[in-house]
């Protein structure tokens, strides 16, 4: 699996193998300081939640790093966008915040830049897909902190009583659920576009058809015609043909799906990394391939990336630079990715579990990584986007809806969204 890796290598031997923090000279004065950290919990439970991960990383930073002390407060991701934006507007910012989006803090002003805090051998490290992904005009603000793929998966039992092979094609997506659905299969696709995540799964959709939310200079594109012969194969050929199961898909939330499939009952859907550690929990015997498109395999997976970023407020650059330089080594980088089933977000971490045996269940989805396509996050205007597409979506393939006028209702609201920024 040899690739992007020499390129870093590379380049950080050019630029010395000992870097400075870039503009160093700034930030606080002498003494002990406190960084203020606030992160996202993870977990599915009291055995696995985050705390333990980041008062590890804080421990040990703190022991090779005397004067700086880091204080964690980890929030269930019901509560953390809310929470940080409510410390931002009170003035009492964190100095360090793992949340789900840093567009609108970067556009006010309130975040130092990447290169204002890291190394450069951390800042070279990301993946450029995700480094991409997090620049504002240009400039990287957010900083990766995990991040996920999608693959198409299926019950391989189902399958084989069909006599089935795995799809390629959406024309195989179509005749397997039918035939599925004639050995009573309850979903043969299941198809969640209500509002818990359809904003994913119809992402996966539209790169499937050759489209997406955007265009290729970044403008909002979802009544695109790919887009919308997209929804109208999917109306046709699989809503109203009844292979999508017993729930509409607009009533259908990505958790209930991912239950059925580990209970036996779905046939196909997409899905990501904790799905397949919940379905192997269950014993449930299945495959994964990468999504289907219209004449083969899509090229392009979806990416989704959660962020972690620095604020100036308190004006702790420089420490919070060394922080995050500790922070993104490939141990911890590992640890936090092996600990949930996701994937790392730097070249180094990637290399290292695509030659260790003991991640090869998740080789198919690194190895899509570096070539997916994530959501616009550098907008500011997607979040209320992606809350119409969560609202609107599964209106799309309802009986009797028009797919175009649907998504020709969320693109004129994302659209405005955008123009009011």
């Amino acid at each position: 699996m040899q690739r992007r890796y020499l390129g870093l290598t590379a380049a950080v031997a050019a630029l010395g193998m000992t870097v400075a923090l870039s503009g160093c000279g700034g930030g606080s004065g002498g003494g002990d300081v406190t960084l203020k950290l606030v992160a996202a919990d993870y977990g599915t439970g009291e055995a696995n939640k985050s705390d333990k991960y980041w008062d590890g990383v804080a421990r040990s930073f703190e022991a090779s790093h005397p004067g700086i002390k880091v204080d964690v407060t980890v929030l269930p991701w019901t509560d953390i966008d809310r929470k940080v934006a409510e410390m931002v507007k009170a003035g009492k910012a964190p100095d360090i915040a793992q949340i789900g989006a840093y567009a609108d803090y970067a556009k006010a002003g309130k975040l130092y830049s990447a290169d204002q805090m890291l190394s450069v051998r951390t800042q070279a490290n990301f993946l450029p897909v995700l480094a991409d992904a997090g620049r504002v005009s240009q400039v990287q603000y957010g900083l990766p902190f995990v991040a996920s793929t999608r693959l198409l998966f299926y019950n391989k039992k189902l399958f084989s009583q069909a006599g089935l092979d795995a799809p390629k094609t959406w024309s195989d997506i179509a005749s397997d659920a039918a035939a599925l659905k004639q050995r009573g299969v309850k979903f043969p696709f299941a198809l969640p576009l209500g509002q818990e995540e359809s904003q994913a799964e119809t992402l996966m959709w539209l790169l499937s058809g050759g489209g997406g939310y955007t265009d290729d200079v970044g403008s909002y594109n979802i009544d695109s015609e790919e887009n919308i012969k997209t929804f109208d194969w999917l109306k046709s050929n699989l809503v109203d043909k009844g292979l999508v199961g017993p729930v509409a898909p607009g009533k259908l939330n990505r958790a209930k799906a991912f239950a059925a499939f580990t209970s036996g009952d779905v046939g196909m859907l997409n899905g990501h990394p904790t799905l397949m550690q919940e379905a192997q929990k269950k014993g449930v015997d299945f495959g994964m391939v990468p999504l289907p498109g219209i004449n083969g395999p899509s090229t392009s997976s979806m990416g989704v990336a959660d962020w972690i970023m620095g604020f100036k407020q308190n004006g702790h650059r420089v420490e919070t630079g060394k922080f995050f330089d500790f922070m993104f080594s490939d141990k911890n980088v590992i640890d936090f990715a092996d600990t949930y089933d996701l994937l790392p977000v730097t070249d180094s971490a990637s290399a290292a579990m695509e030659t260790d045996p003991k991640y090869k269940p998740l080789y198919k989805f690194l190895d899509a990584l570096p070539n997916a396509q994530l959501y616009p996050f550098g907008k500011t205007s997607w979040a209320q986007a992606s809350e119409s597409i969560k609202k609107n979506i599964g209106e799309a393939v309802e009986p009797g809806a028009k797919p175009e006028s649907v998504l020709g209702r969320i693109a004129q609201e994302s659209t405005a969204a955008e123009s009011a920024e």
